[in-house]
């Protein structure tokens, strides 16, 4: 409990909490329908992203995340807010190192950043650099190597990919020593079709190799095994909510401590009865008993619950229209 859960000192927790120190990636911050999640405390002392960068990026973001596909362009699926911050997350961090330079603590590739643009993306170097930049840097490859892949294959896809329906992306391109060569900028300006074809067979050649050898830095239910192999594993949990009544501080003497009581108590019951994702269980919203509650067309449009008092039933409820779920 000590030294895996509490202090974290496991060999790849200390990685992680080097790793945090080193803030290098890029901050898409006009892209204003995830601007919350681009900027928040976690991405502080990082660096904005080049104009240029922030437009194509911003382009694509609103390419996926709208209600229709844009007019003339052809899209499969769409993302929702969360999606939407998980592949700026990627793309800042791939470009960070890129522009980041060789000598210092990162030791990225130190192309101007003035050069960064998503056609780079559609480079085979490119991606063997950041593959193998991330494999030194962490000790193996995870999932999160072969997520990206996916990415940037659904990007390159004919038909639907958005940066295949967009060649005039190649006119960014500027040559990189030792990364793209003249030549390479050229054929991606005269044949673009060409480029992501070339890239697809690449990536999907490449996602099976990083498969093969992609390790499990954690296993998430190894701190809670006993519970599971328990008879009851819910009866464990309610032991815990059973702990904080029995020791509930004074309300008038503690009041304080008294409410973080409850609400730990509440949420845990909460959280016991409704089998919620943590997204769903954080984002709950609460009527009071005589109050108006949200209809469930709002309720859709906000994408949340709403626990309430039903007058019929005579009880509280909690409310969750389907598409607030993730694979509704």
């Amino acid at each position: 409990m000590r030294s895996v859960i509490i202090e974290g000192a496991t060999e790849y927790r200390r990685f992680q909490r080097e790793a945090t120190q080193q803030r290098f990636s890029l901050r898409f911050s006009n892209t204003a329908s995830v601007d919350a999640g681009a900027t928040d405390g976690s991405m502080a002392g990082c660096r904005d992203a080049p104009s240029q960068l922030q437009t194509e990026v911003h382009s694509l973001i609103a390419f996926k995340t709208s209600t229709l596909a844009p007019s003339g362009l052809l899209r499969q699926g769409m993302w929702g807010e969360e999606t939407a911050s998980q592949k700026l997350e990627h793309l800042g961090l791939m470009f960070g190192a890129l522009c980041s330079p060789p000598d210092g603590d990162v030791r990225g590739f130190g192309v101007p950043a003035d050069r960064l643009c998503l056609a780079m993306r559609l480079f085979p170097s490119v991606w063997d650099w950041y593959l193998h930049w991330r494999e030194e840097r962490r000790g193996f490859y995870t999932s999160w190597e072969v997520n990206m892949l996916d990415f940037a294959l659904s990007l390159a896809r004919e038909k639907t990919g958005w940066m295949r329906q967009h060649p005039d992306l190649a006119d960014a391109l500027q040559p990189v020593d030792e990364l793209i060569s003249a030549g390479e900028v050229d054929e991606a300006c005269r044949d673009w079709d060409a480029v992501c074809d070339r890239f697809i067979i690449y990536a999907l050649n490449r996602k099976k190799d990083v498969q093969r050898v992609a390790k499990v830095h954690r296993d998430p239910f190894e701190p809670i095994l006993p519970i599971l192999e328990a008879e009851s594993p819910v009866g464990e949990y309610r032991k815990i909510t059973e702990e904080i009544l029995a020791r509930m501080p004074s309300a008038r003497r503690h009041p304080k401590a008294a409410a973080e009581a409850v609400r730990a108590f509440l949420m845990l019951r909460f959280g016991l009865h409704l089998g919620l994702r943590q997204k769903n269980l954080r984002q709950l919203r609460f009527c009071v008993r005589g109050g108006r509650h949200s209809s469930e067309k709002q309720l859709e449009n906000l994408r949340c619950g709403e626990l309430r008092w039903n007058d019929l039933s005579g009880g509280w409820e909690v409310f969750i229209p389907a598409v607030a779920f993730k694979n509704a």
